[in-house]
């Protein structure tokens, strides 16, 4: 924001009211409203407790399957991502509930920094995504198509995730010691689904479903979805008067920091277009020898590379006012663009020296755990997910689908 203010000082002669107008703009559109429910349902899934019991009916059913927690935070990772919207929160959540039984069943570091740290990383991917709807907004596409584009996406990074997971602890059976499984009734196993899964599938249904169906705007989906939260925190009794105020106060705290952001990025974007900055730099690259593809894959570059030293949000606020304007003179489709920078945005939070969940980890993971430990546990993930946009570039139809069958 201090380089906004400041170029404004210079370019305006010190008039800020286009700046002030411009910032009670933007956090004044409509489609920011889905922001504080998503962040209030993960806030009401983490202090219930409700996600925990779940967790040990998701074990239930893994069997003896090569590296068998890893995989489980794969799962836990993909299923809470329905449910909390943050990476943060899904890392933290995932690492203080497996890492230690991980640790205590003997697998190396890397097994267990990697997948939980990527799987909690999913929450950026699978609606309902706090980064997602920021995305769509700033770049002007639809927030409940782009929310929907994200779901074949997000399942294909997690698939890919536990592909990995089970081929490497194949090839090396030394990183996932086998253990003995204690084995459920299937009876049993079958009720225990039933009363803590299917509240979760009850969310997920409200969020996607309704908006899928057309029968729920984003903004409705969202409210819906938190109130769905809340009475099933309340059905499963983790919801008391002081888990309720925790819940309530936490997603004021986050929403607020969100708004700031988005205030500094409508600035960004102000001053881009009064400089011409935005046109000039769309006509220079239609102008250069490259292919559309070329383009794509050329800015992925720049904000992996952006990535490694800042935050994902900040880079999402910076680049969307200068991308989308030469993607659209490309003529190429901003959804699906959208989605392949959102993906180099997860990679952003997990790829050293400074992805927010890498700290994180640290934080909930044991106290023999280094930093170097979290750094060398995150490659192979951010490679899978460069792996997972590759696939998007050549099949573009993995975004596009489910929306396309949207009924509006």
């Amino acid at each position: 924001m201090s380089v906004t203010v400041a170029g404004a000082w210079i370019l305006w002669d010190g008039d800020f009211i286009a700046l002030i107008l411009s910032a009670f703009k933007s956090v004044g559109n409509f489609s920011w409203v889905p922001i504080p429910f998503f962040i209030l349902m993960g806030e009401a899934m983490f202090h219930s407790g409700v996600a925990v019991k779940m967790m040990d009916v998701l074990s239930s059913w893994m069997g003896r399957i090569p590296g068998r927690l890893s995989i489980l935070a794969v799962a836990g990772g993909t299923v809470f991502a329905t449910m909390t919207g943050s990476g943060a929160a899904g890392t933290a959540m995932l690492g203080s509930m497996l890492a230690p039984e991980m640790a205590n069943r003997g697998y190396k570091k890397t097994m267990i920094l990697g997948p939980i740290m990527a799987s909690g990383g999913l929450a950026v991917l699978i609606p309902p995504t706090v980064l997602g709807v920021v995305q769509a907004s700033l770049a002007g596409i639809p927030v409940g198509k782009f929310l929907i584009a994200l779901v074949l996406p997000g399942l294909l990074t997690a698939a890919v995730y536990a592909a990995y997971i089970i081929i490497r602890c194949w090839l090396q059976p030394d990183l996932t010691p086998r253990y003995q499984v204690q084995k459920m009734p299937f009876v049993p196993r079958i009720v225990l689904t039933a009363r803590y899964v299917l509240p979760m599938l009850i969310i997920i249904f409200v969020i996607i479903g309704l908006m899928f169906l057309g029968v729920a705007t984003p903004t409705e989906a969202a409210a819906l979805g938190a109130i769905t939260c809340f009475l099933i925190g309340f059905v499963y009794g983790g919801m008391e008067k002081k888990t309720i105020s925790k819940c309530f106060d936490g997603a004021a705290k986050i929403t607020f920091m969100m708004m700031m952001l988005i205030v500094s990025a409508s600035a960004f974007s102000e001053l881009l277009a009064y400089t011409g900055a935005i046109g000039g730099l769309a006509s220079l690259v239609t102008k250069w020898d490259l292919s559309p593809i070329m383009v794509v894959i050329l800015m992925q570059a720049v904000m992996f590379v952006m990535g490694t030293a800042l935050e994902s949000i900040g880079i999402m606020l910076v680049c969307t006012p200068i991308f989308f304007p030469i993607i659209q003179k490309l003529g190429l489709d901003p959804l699906w663009f959208g989605i392949i920078m959102l993906i180099n945005m997860e990679t952003a939070s997990i790829s050293p020296p400074y992805g927010l969940q890498l700290f994180v980890m640290k934080g909930v993971a044991s106290a023999d755990t280094t930093l170097g430990d979290v750094l060398n546990a995150s490659w192979p993930f951010c490679g899978l997910n460069c792996l997972v946009m590759a696939l998007i570039i050549v099949f573009p139809g993995i975004c596009t689908w489910l929306p396309n069958l949207m009924k509006t």
